[in-house]
C-alpha cells in the first residue's frame, strides 16, 4: 500500500524489489527500442532509476550485454522448441547484406511455416555474419550449419533466393549435403527465385529504354532536393498554385524500379510548378518538355499493374504462393498489350521486358501451380482460362496444364507414402493376419479381394483430389480466408497437409530483406565498433 502526502511524496508499505527482474526490463528496452548499449554509463541515465530505487544498482554495458544474450537464449529455445513441434514443411527465404560502415556481410535466414492452428508463422532463426569471400561454397556452409543446427534440414519444402549464379552453385551444393528423400520429389523443387526481385529485373530493362524521356524528371528532382532553400521555394510555389499534393520529393533509387515509379508520380503532381519554376529560377535548367511529361504519365498509367502486384508479393503477413499465378499471367497479358498500343516507346519498352519475362518464366513453377489449383476458388479452371492466351500453340498449353495436375498426384502419392504409412502399415498387418481365417475364406472365397481392395490406398487418394477437383470453384471475395477454408477441409485429409506446406512458401525474399531495415540502424556509423557475434 502506498499513501501520497501534499508534498508528492509516496509513503510504501510492502514492497518487494526484484532486481533480476529490473535488469531483464532494462535489457528489454535496450532491444525493443534499439538504444545504444553504452547509455547506461551515461550520468543522466544512471542518476534517473538511483532515484526511482536507490536499491538498484546500475550495471555496466557488458552486464547489459550479457543480460541481453540470455533474453536472445531464452528466445531462440522458444522458436525452437514452436519449430520442433511443428509438423509441417518448411519454407526458408535467405539473402545478404553488406554493411556500409563495417563493410562486413550478413545473412538473414527466416522460417515459414504453418503451424497447427493453420496461422502463418515467419521467424528470423539467424542473423549471421559470413565471412569473405562470399563463394558458393562460403554460403552454402552457413546455410546448411544453420538448418542442421535448428533440425530442420529435413523438414525443407522450398529456399526462396535472390537471382544470381552464386545462389544457383549453392543450392547444388546444397542438394549434395542434404538428404533429397526428405524433401518434394527428391529436391526437384527445393529451388525457387524470388519473385520480387525477378520483376525488378524485367522494369528496370523496360526503364532503360526510356531513360532519356525521364531524365529530365529525375534532374529536376535532384535540383529542387539539393537545398533547404530550394525545397522551401518548391513548397512555397505549389502552395500559391494551389497545388493540393502532400507529397515530397524525393530522389529515386535506381536498381529499384518501384522508387522510380514512385518519383515520377509525385512529379506527376507538380508538373504545374516545375513549369513555374523554371520561368522564375535562371539556374534550372532542366525542366521537362510536355513530351516528355506525356511519356511519363503514359509510363505511370503502364506500371500501375505492376507496382500492385509487387506490392502483393511482398506481404508476410499473408498467404501468397496462391497468388502468384494470376498474377504472373496478368502481367504477361499486359506486356501482350503494350506491343499493340501504337506508341512507340511503350512498344520498345513491352519488346524488351517480354524477352526478360520469357528468360526467367518460361515455365510456370511447378509448385506455384499446385499453388493454384489449392485454391479452391482457381483450381484448373484458372489454369484452362490463362494458358491458352499466353502459349499460342493449344498443344503446349495442354502439356503444360498435364504437367502441374501431375506434380499434384505425384505429391499425394509421396505424402502417402511418408506421413501414413505406419498407420496404412499397421492397419495392413491387422488385415493381413485376418485373411488366415478359415470361416471367412471358406463362407466367401473373395474376402481376401475385398481386404486387399480397401487398402488400395493410391486409388483413395487420387479420388480425394478428383473429387477436390469436381466441385464447383468459389465465388473470388476480396477477404477470403483461404487458411480458413482448408481448416475446416476435412474431408480433404492428405490435401490438408499439402496446403499447410504449399501455402506457407513466400514468394519473395522480402521478410529477410526486412531484417537489414533493422540492421542498418542498429550497426550505425555510432555502433560500427560492435563485435559481429554480438
Amino acid at each position: 500500500m502506498s499513501k501520497k502526502d501534499t508534498g508528492g511524496k509516496f509513503s510504501v508499505g510492502t514492497y518487494t524489489f526484484n532486481e533480476e527482474i529490473v535488469r531483464k526490463d532494462l535489457a528489454s528496452m535496450i532491444v525493443l527500442h534499439e538504444y545504444s548499449l553504452s547509455m547506461v554509463e551515461h550520468f543522466g541515465f544512471r542518476r534517473f532509476p538511483s532515484s526511482l530505487q536507490p536499491l538498484f544498482k546500475v550495471v555496466s554495458r557488458n552486464t547489459v550485454k550479457n543480460d541481453i544474450m540470455k533474453i536472445y537464449e531464452f528466445e531462440k529455445t522458444k522458436t525452437m522448441r514452436i519449430i520442433e513441434k511443428n509438423t509441417s514443411k518448411i519454407a526458408i527465404t535467405t539473402d545478404m547484406w553488406t554493411t556500409s560502415n563495417q563493410k562486413k556481410g550478413y545473412m538473414a535466414i527466416t522460417a515459414h511455416f504453418i503451424d497447427e492452428t493453420w496461422k502463418l508463422q515467419s521467424h528470423i532463426i539467424r542473423f549471421i555474419y559470413v565471412p569473405c569471400p562470399h563463394t558458393a561454397e562460403v554460403l552454402c556452409d552457413v546455410l546448411v550449419d544453420c538448418l542442421m543446427g535448428w533440425f530442420i534440414d529435413r523438414k525443407l519444402s522450398t529456399f526462396r533466393l535472390d537471382n544470381c549464379s552464386t545462389n544457383d552453385a549453392m543450392i547444388n551444393l546444397i542438394l549434395n549435403k542434404l538428404d533429397n528423400q526428405s524433401h518434394w520429389l527428391e529436391g526437384s523443387l527445393l529451388h525457387m527465385r524470388c519473385c520480387a526481385h525477378i520483376l525488378n529485373l524485367i522494369i528496370r530493362d523496360g526503364l532503360d529504354v526510356i531513360g532519356d524521356g525521364i531524365e529530365n524528371i529525375r534532374s529536376s528532382v535532384a535540383f529542387w532536393v539539393a537545398t533547404p532553400k530550394r525545397c522551401e521555394k518548391f513548397e512555397e510555389t505549389a502552395r500559391l498554385l494551389n497545388v493540393s499534393s502532400s507529397k515530397k520529393l524525393v530522389l529515386d533509387c535506381k536498381t529499384r524500379w518501384n522508387s522510380t515509379y514512385k518519383i515520377l508520380k509525385v512529379a506527376i503532381c507538380y508538373k504545374d510548378v516545375f513549369t513555374r519554376l523554371k520561368q522564375r529560377e535562371p539556374l534550372y535548367k532542366s525542366a521537362p518538355k510536355e513530351e516528355e511529361w506525356e511519356i511519363t504519365r503514359d509510363i505511370c498509367n503502364k506500371l500501375k499493374v505492376f507496382n500492385s502486384v509487387t506490392e502483393l508479393f511482398s506481404g508476410t503477413e499473408y498467404p501468397t504462393a496462391n497468388l502468384y499465378f494470376p498474377k504472373i499471367c496478368e502481367i504477361k497479358m499486359a506486356l501482350k498489350e503494350w506491343l499493340c498500343c501504337g506508341k512507340s516507346i511503350i512498344e520498345r519498352m513491352a519488346i524488351r521486358m517480354l524477352d526478360k519475362f520469357e528468360k526467367y518464366w518460361f515455365q510456370i513453377n511447378g509448385i506455384m501451380g499446385v499453388a493454384t489449383i489449392l485454391d479452391p476458388r482457381y483450381k484448373l479452371r484458372l489454369l484452362h482460362f490463362y494458358f491458352p492466351l499466353i502459349y499460342p500453340n493449344g498443344e503446349d498449353a495442354k502439356r503444360e496444364i498435364e504437367r502441374i495436375q501431375g506434380i499434384c498426384y505425384n505429391l499425394l502419392n509421396e505424402y502417402s507414402l511418408k506421413s501414413k504409412a505406419s498407420e496404412v502399415g499397421a492397419s495392413y498387418q491387422s488385415s493381413a493376419s485376418s485373411l488366415m481365417s478359415p470361416d471367412e475364406s471358406e463362407t466367401d472365397p473373395m474376402s481376401k479381394y475385398d481386404k486387399f481392395v480397401a487398402f488400395d490406398f493410391e486409388g483413395n487418394l487420387k479420388n480425394e483430389l478428383d473429387s477436390y477437383l469436381e466441385e464447383r470453384v468459389l465465388q473470388r471475395l476480396p477477404d477470403f480466408d483461404i487458411l480458413g477454408w482448408w481448416k475446416n477441409a476435412l474431408k480433404y485429409p492428405t490435401l490438408q497437409l499439402i496446403v499447410r506446406d504449399v501455402l506457407a512458401i513466400p514468394i519473395s525474399t522480402m521478410a529477410s530483406e526486412s531484417a537489414f531495415s533493422t540492421g542498418g540502424r542498429f550497426i550505425s556509423p555510432h555502433r560500427s565498433r560492435l563485435h559481429h557475434d554480438t
